[in-house]
């Protein structure tokens, strides 16, 4: 189904940074979700970012899960970020033409899962405007506070924190925003937020006895391709609307675009 933004979800994401949708994706699509990412642990595709306190020492006692990029490792996730209703969403918040910037997926395991800590994601990205970029950050099982689901600051993307070394990452940065602002924002399995670049975000540890992720598209407007930097290198970074658009073609070599329904029927077969 086509997917429509109101005139106030609009400008709350201009205004504010962020925008949720709570049942964005259907109840089949989740559950073909949540059944690739079993067979991508299956096959040991996800790795432990968390580390003891130094940065490099792989965490025994904790865990976070990643899969960064996921394209190449899954024609199913490949073809999430063309499904029609997602590139329809990106280009009402922020423009065409509408280009795939990164993807991966966070995995919490059941009891001890480690959160990722705060940061702005246009402290890797570096967009002169952080509104010309957007996460998608999909739910794929239900995000609740007690299971560290992502939390915000609002407005923060007019502000621009400073970035340090996360000693709990084996790569990633941290910053340290003013948390008295925090909003977390709690979803339903298939509920998606979206967030400017530059807002200040985070999740929390999962103490829960279910494991719970978290699916990360990053978009950018077509305008500041060339000043983007991290994420997929130029030239890899699928058009998903405006002219250059080729259905994954030029990016991938083959035709993504009208896929994604197909996919989520092949999942469930």
């Amino acid at each position: 189904m086509p997917f429509t933004f109101t005139p106030e979800q609009i400008q709350q994401f201009r205004e504010q940074g962020y925008v949720a949708v709570p049942h964005f994706w259907n109840e089949r699509e989740v559950a073909a979700m949540q059944a690739e990412l079993e067979r991508l642990k299956r096959d040991g595709l996800l790795r432990n970012v968390a580390t003891d306190g130094d940065g490099k020492t792989t965490s025994q006692e904790k865990a976070n899960l990643q899969l960064c990029p996921m394209w190449d490792k899954s024609d199913f996730f490949r073809a999430m970020p063309f499904a029609p209703k997602v590139v329809e969403a990106v280009s009402q918040l922020i423009g065409d033409p509408v280009l795939l910037h990164l993807d991966q997926v966070f995995l919490k395991p059941a009891r001890h899962g480690a959160g990722t800590n705060w940061h702005q994601d246009n402290a890797y990205f570096r967009l002169s405007d952080p509104l010309k970029g957007t996460a998608l950050w999909t739910a794929v099982h239900e995000a609740t506070v007690a299971n560290g689901t992502m939390q915000i600051i609002p407005g923060s993307f007019r502000e621009e924190y400073e970035h340090s070394r996360d000693p709990h990452s084996d790569h990633h940065i941290r910053c340290y925003p003013p948390e008295a602002r925090a909003l977390p924002i709690e979803l339903p399995a298939g509920g998606a937020l979206f967030f400017a670049y530059g807002t200040a975000h985070c999740t929390k540890a999962n103490t829960t006895d279910k494991e719970r992720a978290g699916m990360a598209l990053h978009f950018i407007n077509g305008d500041v391709n060339q000043e983007a930097v991290s994420g997929f290198a130029v030239g890899k970074r699928p058009y998903l609307s405006g002219p250059q658009a080729t259905g994954g073609l030029a990016e991938h070599g083959v035709h993504v675009a009208g896929t994604w329904d197909d996919e989520v029927e092949r999942m469930l077969s």
